[in-house]
This record gives C-alpha cells, sequence and structure tokens, in this order.
C-alpha cells in the first residue's frame, strides 16, 4: 500500500508540472533582416531622433495576445506565450548581418521550437553600394546558411522575400522594384522545403488597393517640414514606414502566418 501511496503521488507530482511547464511555454520569435524589419524603439532618444519611422517588427508583438495566438497555432503549436526579438538592422544585407556577428548572436540564443523570419533583399540588391552589395547566388547561399543552422537548433526557419518600396508604380498599381531577390526567395524555400511568406506580392497588391497618394502620405516617411520633431525639414522616403505602415505591414504578415 506504501508503495502504490509513493507510486500515486510521484506520477501526479509528473502530471502536475508537465502541465504547468506546457502552460508557460513560451516561444520566441526572431526577427533579422533590414531596417525595413528593424525595430527602432530600441535605440536610443527614439522619439527625438527617428519617430515616427518603424520597422514592421516594431509592430509585431502586439499581434501576438493571448486570444489570437489560436489563430497561429499551425506554425506555433500550443505555446501559451510568444517573445518577439527583433535583431534586424538599418543597412544589413545578408552578408553584413552575417560577418558582423549578428547572425552568430542569433544562433546562440536559438532554443528548440524558437522560430527565425529572415526578410533580407533591400541592401543585397544595393550594386552601387559595395559594402552592402550581394549578388544572387551569394544572396540564395547566405539564406541558406541561415536556414540550415535554424534547423540544426530545433528551430524553424521561415522565409520573407522583401517588402515593397513604395514605387514603381504603374496604371494605379505598385510593381516589383526587387528585381531577382523576391523569386531568389522562393526558389531557396522551394529547395529546401522552407516555409514562404511571399511579402513582397502582399504588400504590393495591400498598397495598389489603397492608392499611391494614401499610401504615400500615411503609410511611408513623406511629409512636411515641421511635422515632426525629428525631421524639422520633412522628410521624402519612399522606403521606410511610418507608424500606420509599420502596422498594417505586420498585419499582412500575421495575417500570412495563419496559413502556414
Amino acid at each position: 500500500m506504501n508503495n502504490y501511496k509513493i507510486l500515486s503521488i510521484s506520477l501526479f507530482s509528473i502530471l502536475f508540472f508537465s502541465a504547468f511547464s506546457f502552460k508557460s511555454k513560451t516561444t520566441t520569435i526572431f526577427l533579422i533582416g533590414d531596417s525595413t524589419v528593424a525595430d527602432y524603439s530600441l535605440e536610443e532618444d527614439y522619439q527625438a531622433k527617428k519617430f515616427p519611422q518603424v520597422g514592421w517588427g516594431q509592430m509585431f508583438q502586439s499581434f501576438f495576445q493571448k486570444d489570437s495566438l489560436k489563430l497561429v497555432q499551425g506554425i506555433l503549436g500550443n505555446t501559451k506565450e510568444v517573445k518577439i526579438d527583433d535583431r534586424a538592422k538599418g543597412g544589413r544585407s545578408t552578408r553584413t548581418f552575417f560577418q558582423e556577428g549578428r547572425w552568430s548572436a542569433v544562433y546562440n540564443s536559438l532554443q528548440k521550437g524558437d522560430i527565425v523570419m529572415m526578410q533580407f533583399g533591400h541592401n543585397d540588391a544595393s550594386v552601387e553600394k559595395t559594402e552592402r552589395y550581394v549578388n544572387i547566388e551569394g544572396y540564395k547561399e547566405f539564406l541558406r546558411l541561415f536556414i540550415n543552422q535554424t534547423r540544426e537548433k530545433a528551430a524553424t526557419p521561415i522565409l520573407l522575400t522583401p517588402v515593397a518600396r513604395n514605387y514603381p508604380w504603374k496604371e494605379g498599381k505598385l510593381t516589383n522594384v526587387h528585381g531577382e531577390y523576391p523569386q531568389a526567395v522562393k526558389d531557396v524555400a522551394k529547395e529546401l522545403n522552407v516555409k514562404l511568406i511571399d511579402l513582397n506580392e502582399l504588400s504590393m497588391e495591400f498598397f495598389s488597393s489603397k492608392g499611391q497618394d494614401f499610401v504615400t502620405t500615411n503609410y511611408f516617411m513623406n511629409f512636411e517640414a515641421g511635422t515632426f520633431s525629428a525631421y524639422p525639414n520633412g522628410q521624402k522616403d519612399n522606403t521606410h514606414f511610418q507608424t500606420v505602415g509599420g502596422r498594417e505591414v505586420a498585419r499582412l504578415v500575421f495575417d500570412a502566418m495563419k496559413k502556414l
């Protein structure tokens, strides 16, 4: 009888602590990429120097509330909490992100079950900026490296094509400015059987539905002098997002995750 009681208590303890562990499970989603993904609020004097510029990753955490996690259960499983760890940095290509040790820092932080979402291309394609330029084959090779090393840690890679810039517009529709780089991402996704979010296509379609004038004024960093203290002379920037634009792109990414 005593042995039975001991066994019962042991089984109860195992079930109790297993249930507690299950309920407290946290999944970290690492974001790696360039300025369009980065979290500028992490920088010193953000309000004075950068606001309202955001990367979509800066707006991403708010989508992962307890009642919305079930919507992305297909990719996240039964996790009870999501932490967004945004490691993206402005001006980085796949190569410079690797060379500066930024990827190494992510790799060393990865835990089983984590996710790495990777969106590069804006800077890889900058032929005139040799310090960051990466040709198509090099671009693919660095993506393969990030994917394979993510899987080494039993984490899940997700590839994203580069988000659209606010040009060129043709006959009322926003078109691709990234050349062959979005297709290169798709090729690697197919080759290595990686989950893919075609953010280039999704953002072109979404921005086109809103119209060039609306998108230019409300989503991208275009405003008159004196509008924001960080930009006393105003700004004309059709690559980077204002707060509302960053939030809408983050919504596109979250909605795409529902289908993974």
